[in-house]
């Protein structure tokens, strides 16, 4: 049973991973928009569209570039040169922040609830930003995928030698 957990536990490594710093990121970035709140405006309860502009963009930041480096290092394991995936994943954050605007837009003119429109947004934000990612941003090289082959065959021959 202890095998099995550990099984599933490896072959959703990278989706558990992803999801833990999905949660810190959002801490991260409510607490970097919390902390502007406090520094920059003291604080408002009742921010002014100005305040809310920068509060959201201090935010948008904090978050994207938390993301990367937490991504880059703990879900996608990427050794590839930062100069060529932060561009991509900005870019590729940008168009989900998009995303974002466009859905809340539509559903607010469709009369939808404003918290089904989050939960829809955050779900179809959540996934565009974990395909973009792996499927664009975080590519494995081609040294990386010989890498990752070898330790799978050294893996199941470890595995094949418990077995027996």
């Amino acid at each position: 049973m202890v095998e099995k957990i550990k099984g599933l536990m490896k072959k959703y490594e990278e989706m558990i991973a992803y999801l833990v710093v999905g949660v810190l990121t959002t801490l991260v970035s409510w607490g970097a928009m919390f902390l502007a709140s406090w520094l920059l405006f003291g604080n408002p309860l009742h921010p002014t569209p100005f305040e809310n502009a920068v509060m959201s963009a201090v935010n948008w930041v904090a978050g994207v570039t938390f993301a990367y480096f937490t991504n880059r290092r703990f879900v996608f394991k990427s050794h590839e040169p930062m100069l060529q995936e932060i561009p991509k994943f900005v870019l590729s954050r940008v168009s989900t922040l998009i995303l974002d605007l466009v859905v809340r837009q539509v559903f607010g003119m469709m009369g939808i609830n404003t918290y089904i429109t989050t939960f829809v947004s955050a779900v179809l934000v959540f996934i565009g930003n974990y395909v973009m990612s792996k499927l664009l941003v975080f590519r494995k090289g081609k040294q990386q995928k010989i890498n990752i082959e070898v330790n799978n065959i050294v893996n199941n021959i470890e595995v094949n030698k418990k077995d027996k």
